[in-house]
C-alpha cells in the first residue's frame, strides 16, 4: 500500500469516529427533549408520576445508611461521618448503573424509530443517558446537601470533572453495549449480572483502605472506582485518586475510556445496518 493511501485511510477512520459527535451535536435538542419524555414515560401509569423516579433511589440510599451505620455499625467510612462518605459514592454508582442499563436496551426500546422512520440511530442511547441524568442530578444534590449539613463543602472543580468523566465513560461503554444488546438479546441478561458484580467490587459500601498492595492498585485502576472515589473525595479529602501517583489512575481511566469508545464505535457502525432486521 502506498504512503498516500495509508494517510487517506487514517484520515477516513478519524472522520468516522467523529461522525458520532457530529450527529450528536446536530441533534442535541432532539436528544434532550426525547430524554425528558423518556423520563416522564417511565412513570406515566402511576399517580405520583416522576416523583417515584426520585423517591425510589432516595429511599434505597437512606436504607443503606441506616443498615450500615446504625445496625451493622461498620467502620468503612474511617474518620468521616458515614452519610458524608457513603452518599456521594452510592449516588455516582446509581447514576452510572442506571444510565448503562437503560442505554444498553434503548435501541430495542425505541425499535419503532429504527424501523419506521428516518432517525439518527446513533443518538438513541444518548436519549436514555439524558433520562437517567435527571435522577443523577437529584442524587448529586442530595449528596451535596448532606455533606454541607455536616460541614463538608465540595471541591467544585473536582465535582464537575468527575461528572464529565462519568458521562464520557457511559457514552463510550454504551456505544458498545447498546449495539451488542440489539444484535444479541441475551447480552442484556449478562450485562445485568456484570453490573451487579461491579457494584460489589467497587468500593461503595467498603473502603479501599481495607486492602493493600497490588490488589489495591488493581482496584483503583477500575473505571468505576475512579468515578466513585473521585466523586466521594470531592467532599471529604484534599488528595484524590485524580492526582494520586502523579495522575496514574487518571491516565488509566482515560486510556480505558478512549479504547472502549474506539471498540464500541467500530461495533456500532458495523452492526447499525442490521438493527432494523433483528428488531
Amino acid at each position: 500500500m502506498k504512503l498516500g493511501q495509508i494517510k487517506f485511510n487514517i484520515k477516513e477512520r478519524g472522520k468516522s469516529k467523529l461522525d458520532f459527535f457530529k450527529t450528536l451535536y446536530q441533534n442535541k435538542k432532539l436528544a434532550i427533549q426525547l430524554g425528558k419524555n423518556d423520563f416522564r414515560n417511565r412513570f406515566a401509569n402511576t399517580s405520583l408520576g416522576t416523583i417515584w423516579g426520585f423517591a425510589q433511589p432516595f429511599v434505597f440510599m437512606l436504607t443503606y445508611v441506616i443498615v450500615f451505620q446504625y445496625i451493622l455499625k461498620t467502620g468503612s467510612s474511617g474518620k468521616f461521618p458515614y452519610i458524608v462518605w457513603f452518599l456521594p459514592g452510592m449516588g455516582m454508582w446509581m447514576f452510572c448503573s442506571d444510565a448503562i442499563l437503560t442505554s444498553s436496551n434503548s435501541i430495542r426500546n425505541y425499535s419503532y424509530l429504527v424501523k419506521k422512520v428516518v432517525f439518527p440511530v446513533d443518538i438513541i442511547p444518548v436519549i436514555s443517558i439524558t433520562s437517567s441524568s435527571f435522577i443523577g442530578i437529584f442524587l448529586i444534590y442530595i449528596a451535596t446537601m448532606a455533606a454541607i449539613a455536616y460541614g463538608y463543602f465540595p471541591n467544585i472543580l473536582n465535582l464537575v470533572y468527575i461528572i464529565f468523566c462519568a458521562v464520557c465513560f457511559i457514552l463510550a461503554l454504551t456505544r458498545l453495549t447498546s449495539a451488542l444488546t440489539t444484535v444479541v438479546p441475551d447480552f442484556s441478561q449478562l450485562l445485568n449480572i456484570v453490573i451487579q458484580l461491579c457494584m460489589w467490587f467497587t468500593p461503595i459500601v467498603w473502603n479501599l483502605n481495607m486492602i493493600q498492595g497490588t490488589v489495591c492498585v488493581f482496584f483503583k485502576a477500575f473505571p468505576f472506582t475512579y468515578l466513585v472515589e473521585g466523586f466521594r473525595q470531592s467532599f471529604i479529602s484534599s488528595s484524590t485518586i485524580i492526582t494520586e501517583h502523579y495522575g496514574l489512575y487518571t491516565i488509566v481511566f482515560w486510556a480505558i475510556t478512549f479504547l472502549m469508545f474506539i471498540w464500541g464505535n467500530s461495533v456500532f457502525k458495523k452492526n447499525k445496518k442490521d438493527f432494523a432486521d433483528v428488531l
